[in-house]
């Protein structure tokens, strides 16, 4: 099962409703993609937090209808 890039977006903005959010989707099967997260939440954070965070978000469906995430995230400049 693959997650469509509405259904991603809505769960990022949800957990960071400032975010700029860049998604690319890799292979064109909404099952590979790629998320540029900027967000003020994350200043501060390890890199690892970060992305444990945007785990959080996706409400545990990393793995599951989203098969693959490649993370770039970061504070605003």
């Amino acid at each position: 099962m693959a997650m469509d890039r509405a259904t991603l977006e809505s769960l990022l903005r949800e957990g960071f409703p400032d975010a700029e959010i860049n998604l690319t989707d890799l292979a064109g099967d909404n099952d590979h993609w790629s998320a540029e997260v900027i967000s003020e939440a994350f200043r501060g954070k390890t890199r690892v937090a970060q992305h444990q965070m945007v785990y959080a978000a996706l409400k545990g469906q990393m793995g599951g209808e989203l098969h693959a995430l490649q993370l770039k995230t970061s504070a605003p400049a």
